[in-house]
């Protein structure tokens, strides 16, 4: 079968060279990455990066939020230029300007969200752009022949002639898949492919994978999922903060020293024992707010049980892509749950879409503060009571005196620093727009809040602020609900933790268990 860049694929050579007594095949690099620098306005993205892919292996390449994953991966398909540095694919110095030109090269890219036509059917999607020619058309007959041949050498047999879209995430992930080898089979990226599969989808995912491993393709795999790492990987590369800490053989690296490099917290010490104190035995008594029982939505969060009580913190931890902030989504009512049930206050309540949690009392301040926070073309006054006029609902508009009132009481009591409640609000930094995203939540009254980083990207200054109002929320009897990707954080400001590994609840801690070595030991498993 040839593919479209001319060789045949499933001919296609596994590159290695031998050992001394030319009995044991040692494989050789086919994509090596060194010295590789990039830097964007006030942030050094990557800084004398190198990286290291072999002809038939599955490299995973790992690292918290802005460890600098997706630059690397920018800059070896062509969406970005290194600043420093080189790229060589087969010993051969290449520099692609663009990822058409990487695909040409033999390196292709399929993404968590499947960038393909669901109108179009399998067939179009795996040759558009390249469809082959009879006559004066389109040769439909061999388009589906070939993509047939395709996909029945990743075990997959379905009609190609139906519209994609009629077809499961995971299917279209191997269509998305099937495209990229037939362009290009030397260097396939695989970036959080498994993100909105199930467990038997990503089984059949890694049994595709191993065989194109087999077949001498070299993998980069990118995922948060700590169990699919050792599952499939046999090297892994650690990146934080745009730097590279190392690369390891899976087999060999333990799981506690995996997320203590990424979180950039020292090993010694983690096998030491753990003085453990029964749940709650030194935590305040508070009633109970909120109970969620079997809440769970299949391709987002496994059911979990989860309990806040009244004036207590409770801090959601894990790796990125554990499932925080679907946890939060789905409790809000963001994500339709499609099993389990709510309890506020000991009563069962339906939480379908947000304005039944706030209706209820719940309030949310979500991670990305640009996107799904400010409305950066408001003013200040304006974000700040909008949750509130929503509450109300709009037939009971709130004067333009009052919402000046209510707003100069939260932007004096939270230190808002804005030249006026006219200001747009994007104008404001970063900490600011955090600030004004909490007063549109307090000004509500909710009974619990929940905040999903609410420090990310802020001065530390601010951020101390933040933290000392959550604390004093809590105590005045206020439920929060806190995620915070920094463990020393989350230390300091939560009573209790509810722990978090590939997208399921897997443990809480309270009490003297609520320390560094004892959260990063239970994230890993140990």
């Amino acid at each position: 079968m040839t593919g479209g860049s001319g060789f045949t694929f499933l001919e296609y050579p596994i590159h290695h060279d031998f050992s001394p007594e030319g009995k044991v095949p040692v494989m050789s690099s086919i994509l090596t990455a060194k010295g590789i620098c990039k830097y964007f306005p006030g942030v050094k993205a990557l800084q004398n990066v190198d990286f290291e892919l072999q002809a038939g292996e599955i490299h995973c390449l790992m690292g918290e939020n802005g460890a600098g994953k997706s630059t690397l991966i920018k800059v070896l398909t062509g969406v970005e230029v290194s600043d420093a540095g080189e790229v060589c694919l087969e010993r051969k110095k290449i520099a692609p300007s663009s990822p058409q030109q990487a695909q040409q090269l033999g390196i292709s890219t399929v993404y968590q969200e499947v960038n393909l036509c669901l109108n179009l059917s399998v067939a179009e999607n795996i040759f558009i752009g390249r469809e082959p020619r009879k006559y004066c058309g389109i040769d439909w007959k061999e388009i589906n022949r070939r993509s047939r041949v395709l996909l029945a050498n990743m075990n997959l047999d379905i009609d190609v002639t139906q519209p994609l879209g009629r077809y499961s995430v995971a299917i279209q992930q191997m269509v998305a898949i099937a495209r990229a080898l037939d362009i290009s089979a030397k260097v396939l990226i695989l970036d959080e492919p498994t993100s909105s599969l199930d467990a038997t989808e990503v089984n059949k995912l890694f049994e595709v994978m191993q065989k194109l491993k087999q077949q001498g393709l070299g993998i980069i795999f990118v995922t948060h999922f700590i169990e699919q790492v050792y599952a499939v990987s046999d090297r892994i590369t650690i990146l934080r903060n745009g730097e590279l800490v190392g690369v390891y053989d899976t087999a060999a690296l333990p799981r506690v020293q995996l997320i203590a490099k990424m979180m950039g917290k020292a090993f010694d010490g983690f096998e030491a024992s753990i003085k453990k104190t029964a749940a709650g035995s030194e935590a305040e008594e508070h009633a109970g707010f909120l109970a969620v029982r079997g809440l769970g939505c299949r391709g987002s969060i496994s059911p979990f049980d989860l309990e806040v009580n009244n004036g207590e913190v409770l801090g959601i931890v894990g790796l990125l892509g554990s499932g925080r902030t679907e946890l939060a989504r789905i409790i809000f009512g963001i994500d339709r749950a499609d099993s389990g049930e709510v309890l506020i206050k000991g009563q069962k309540v339906k939480l379908v879409c947000p304005a039944d949690a706030i209706r209820h009392g719940l309030a949310y301040c979500p991670e990305n503060r640009k996107t799904e926070g400010i409305i950066d073309t408001l003013s200040v006054r304006e974000n700040i009571i909008l949750a509130l006029q929503a509450k109300r609902g709009w037939g009971k508009y709130i004067p333009r005196k009052k919402q000046e009132e209510i707003a100069n009481k939260y932007v004096n009591l939270l230190r808002i620093k804005t030249a006026g409640l006219e200001q747009l609000v994007g104008n404001l930094s970063g900490g600011n727009q955090q600030k004004v995203i909490l007063a549109r939540w307090l000004i509500t009254m909710p009974s619990l809040l929940i905040l999903d980083e609410p420090t990310r990207g802020i001065d530390v200054g601010t951020k101390a602020e933040i933290q000392k109002l959550i604390r004093a929320l809590a105590a005045e009897g206020m439920a929060v609900i806190f995620i915070s990707s920094e463990l020393d954080e989350s230390i300091r400001c939560c009573d209790r933790m509810a722990v978090l590994r590939d997208r399921s609840k897997i443990a809480e801690l309270s009490g003297q268990e609520i320390e560094e070595q004892v959260i990063m030991q239970t994230i890993a498993g140990v």
